[in-house]
């Protein structure tokens, strides 16, 4: 795979953990400038002649999210272009081409979008990627990623929630606020983006469910919660059933069973 050296530094060969698991399909569907879906367990990319014109993911807030939380844009305009239009890629377009926004902060929310979703699209993975060719994903007016920007873009957040903290349990799990008593010495003051996330720690929300309730990128929320779980803050609940306790003895209706227990009884007593 070519990786552009500038601008972004190298990565140091020491940090595997931040360069494993990008997508070979990916670098091959950008090398022969194919269009269509590319299909993961935890996002789907949208090519466009080898490039990146759309991503999404469960775990990250959509355009729409981005766009409506903090009054960029009102929830009804977005609803109205949706309605109109086959997907979000689309709405958006209509958006632009209507003028209701400015160019310049649509295509910051695109790309913030992108390159959010397309992180968690490009996450380690235990199924294997499925591409659909598809001529809907299109090079349309707002801009496009090429294959190479986005897989480096991905390493170096990778690599940056690394060095905060290199557990990623709480990047997936519900959070609780962690045990004063049990936890590390206290670090940094919270910032105020931090308290943000920490007023939304209730045992049941995760960083996704935080950083859609904010209306903030996934990524920067993850940021935040190492951080908090660097200092002792908050913690990943534990998801896992615990295990129902065993029965004294098994019970069985069966008629052939219970006949032989009532004849092993009868010789034990002779």
């Amino acid at each position: 795979m070519t990786v552009i050296s500038a601008p972004q530094p190298a990565l140091p060969v020491r940090d595997k953990a931040a360069t494993r698991a990008l997508s070979p399909m990916l670098t091959r569907l950008a090398e022969e400038r194919a269009t269509g879906v590319l299909v993961r367990e935890h996002g789907v990319l949208h090519l466009a002649e080898g490039r990146v014109v759309h991503a999404e993911s469960p775990l990250a807030p959509g355009l729409d999210v981005l766009l409506t939380a903090h009054g960029t844009l009102a929830g009804a305009a977005w609803q109205q272009a949706a309605a109109r239009t086959p997907g979000p890629l689309h709405a958006a377009e209509l958006l632009l081409r209507s003028g209701v926004l400015p160019t310049g902060a649509l295509e910051l929310c695109h790309l913030d979008a992108l390159y959010d979703a397309g992180y968690f699209a490009l996450a380690p993975s235990s199924t294997p990627g499925r591409f659909r060719y598809d001529h809907a994903p299109h090079l349309g007016p707002l801009p496009s990623v090429p294959v190479v920007a986005l897989e480096r873009e991905t390493l170096r957040r990778r690599l940056l929630l690394h060095r905060l903290w290199s557990d990623p349990a709480a990047d997936s799990a519900p959070l609780i606020r962690a045990d004063p008593a049990a936890g590390r010495a206290p670090g940094a003051p919270v910032t105020p983006r931090q308290r943000a996330v920490l007023d939304r720690v209730d045992g049941v929300r995760t960083a996704a469910d935080i950083a859609r309730n904010l209306g903030r990128q996934a990524f920067h929320t993850l940021v935040d919660v190492r951080r908090l779980t660097a200092a002792g803050q908050i913690a990943p609940a534990s998801t896992a059933p615990a295990p129902p306790p065993l029965p004294p003895y098994q019970v069985t209706t069966d008629p052939d069973i219970a006949l032989l227990k009532r004849l092993r009884d009868a010789l034990e007593a002779l």
